[in-house]
């Protein structure tokens, strides 16, 4: 094998301690979306609804849910934690992290690295590659890896029905403490413009049809396909797949393109009901799968983020996973809890009424 094909494996076991979910409660429904700009025509809409931030909330509010319930489940004092990483492409600030205030809200500081990821919708499983990197080279006994997004899509833009908010926060440890043991990734990524949004741009722009086939679905199936060659698995081998979710259809074609059937990929796929979470897209589904899974069961994660790049996780659930999950609320818990808007609160919210 080519060495860049090889795993990422670290020297020391390490895996997932804690992890935990965060998804606002407003909803807009994708007929809304329709109802604005097409007419109300409701055929062939991607998602059935998305869910949307409240005035009071951004990615650090949400990442400091998310990493709350992902403490409650790891049972480990903050102070131990030496990184706090945040992804996102949606920081409330252009200049000052959004990772020094989380690592306050929950405890960690002062003692703590800390820094933001960007790398569009991966940059959630960035932050856990360098995460596992940190713990499994033994220079920290814990990390915080968290994915997070209030994605934005241009009124009357496709992306419109599905740039939604949420994401999941994983706290990486020892294997021997680990809820679900992360036995290697494997990271695949080339310059492939297919999604952007330059400096003072407020809406990002997409590269229509291309971000299928030349940048999803080519480096979605690399990542898995290289995972599974290098480790010596096929689809057969796991309980569970979850593949990044722009929308209800990419995810599901990835799934078959590798051999899954649809019920391996089910537990993750929460993109019809809470839309694209961008960052947060492929970790939520994580959560969501974690929340059901059964100990000695296999997961495989695939993660894209445009520009373009994924990144895939072998992960083996343990038995610790059914003593600890019930701590703290599940990602079908903040699914659950909605409340209907119109496009008109959705406006509001989302800051696109805009006074010259």
């Amino acid at each position: 094998m080519t060495e860049n094909k090889t795993l990422l494996k670290p020297s020391r076991p390490v895996g997932i301690v804690g992890y935990g979910a965060y998804v606002p409660r407003y909803r807009l429904p994708a007929k809304e979306v329709a109802r604005m700009w097409t007419g109300g025509r409701a055929a062939g809409l991607p998602i059935k609804e998305k869910a949307v931030p409240g005035l009071d909330e951004d990615v650090i509010t949400m990442s400091i849910e998310a990493a709350r319930n992902a403490m409650k489940r790891a049972e480990i004092d903050p102070a131990e934690i030496r990184a706090v990483w945040i992804g996102s492409e949606s920081h409330p600030y252009a200049v000052k992290p959004s990772s020094t205030i989380v690592a306050e809200a929950i405890g960690a500081a002062p003692h703590v690295q800390a820094a933001d990821m960007e790398f569009a919708c991966k940059a959630g499983t960035e932050a856990m590659v360098m995460a596992m990197g940190l713990v499994g080279s033994s220079m920290a006994r814990y990390a915080l890896a968290i994915g997070m997004d209030t994605a934005q899509g241009k009124p009357g833009d496709a992306l419109e029905y599905t740039a939604a908010a949420g994401g999941a926060a994983f706290i990486i440890g020892p294997a021997e403490e680990s809820l679900a043991v992360i036995n290697a990734s494997y990271s695949f990524v080339t310059d492939t413009p297919d999604f952007w949004r330059r400096e003072h741009q407020i809406y990002p722009e997409h590269g229509q049809r291309f971000t299928g086939d030349p940048a999803y679905f080519r480096h979605i199936t690399e990542a898995g396909k290289t995972l599974m060659e290098a480790a010596g698995t096929s689809a057969k081998d796991y309980a569970w797949a979850i593949f990044h979710q722009p929308n209800t259809k990419f995810p599901q074609k990835a799934a078959q393109m590798l051999g899954f059937s649809p019920e391996q990929i089910a537990p993750g796929l929460l993109s019809p009901v809470i839309g694209n979470t961008y960052a947060g897209a492929a970790i939520i589904g994580l959560t969501a799968t974690l929340d059901i899974a059964r100990p000695g069961d296999r997961i495989l994660v695939v993660s894209f983020g445009s520009g373009a790049g994924s990144d895939a996780f072998d992960i083996v659930v343990t038995d610790k996973l059914l003593e600890r999950r019930d701590k703290a609320l599940k990602t079908q818990d903040y699914i659950a809890r909605r409340t209907e808007i119109d496009y008109a609160a959705y406006a509001r919210y989302r800051g696109k009424i805009r006074m010259k």
